[in-house]
């Protein structure tokens, strides 16, 4: 039976692609949702501390702002939970207004961390210049990659699952330079956090639980694209026997 199962794998590349799903994505995928949910639980943990100096979100931003000597981005406030990112096309930190107003510790290690993203783009951080270059063709690939793939092997045409791989191949490192960016912004945030005395020390350790929690999701999605482009290697790699 399990030969009868290896043949019918390598002579179906549907089969291999379904296998290789559960063998190789939906453990990762599982993780990644895990990570998700310790993300939220940490914000929400630390959302109940309120800083002893009661400074808002808001507030801690623009002290990392003003630590950079950042004068020209703006601080606003949006809707939709843990929706905080910078814009550098606006060149506006966009917090939301859990994150904005309070004066919690996870919501000052959110907004600082934002701000981080502020400072990398006015210094002309390297690794993030590397992302905005990567980031159309990274776009192009999530929106391609698969759909060319599978049609190549629906059509049996070899050349349309190489250029769904090479499109992911955007996805994954868009993913892997967006690590260090990331990690480099909490960084930058904490360093200004503890030199302006924002937090206490004992503060300090609930910012630091929260921006680790928010990492571990960017490093969860990058092994998510990293399963993907090997199941789809395979799948080339075995229509090509």
């Amino acid at each position: 039976m399990l030969n009868a199962l290896s043949l019918y794998i390598q002579s179906n590349s549907y089969a291999l692609y379904n296998l290789s799903y559960f063998v190789l994505v939906l453990p990762v995928v599982i993780i990644s949702m895990i990570v998700s949910r310790r993300v939220n639980s940490t914000f929400n943990k630390y959302d109940r501390q309120l800083s002893s100096r009661r400074i808002t979100g808001a507030q801690a931003a623009q002290n990392v702002l003003k630590s950079y000597g950042i004068t020209n981005v703006a601080i606003n406030q949006i809707q939709g939970k843990l929706s905080d990112h910078y814009d550098p096309t606006t060149n506006t930190i966009n917090l939301s207004a859990e994150v904005f107003n309070s004066t919690s510790v996870a919501a000052i290690g959110v907004a600082c961390h934002e701000a981080g993203h502020a400072a990398q783009h006015a210094q002309g951080y390297k690794p993030i210049k590397v992302r905005n270059a990567l980031l159309m063709p990274a776009r192009i690939g999530s929106n391609a990659a698969i759909p060319l793939a599978l049609l190549g092997l629906f059509l049996g045409m070899e050349l349309l699952v190489e250029i769904g791989i090479f499109l992911y191949v955007f996805i994954m490192l868009f993913q892997l330079v967006t690590l260090p960016v990331e990690f480099n912004a909490s960084n930058r945030a904490l360093e200004v956090i503890e030199r302006t005395g924002m937090l206490s020390d004992d503060e300090i350790k609930g910012s630091k639980k929260v921006l680790k929690a928010a990492a571990m999701t960017y490093v969860a999605s990058f092994a998510v694209s990293a399963v993907n482009l090997l199941r789809l290697l395979l799948i080339s790699k075995n229509n090509r026997r």
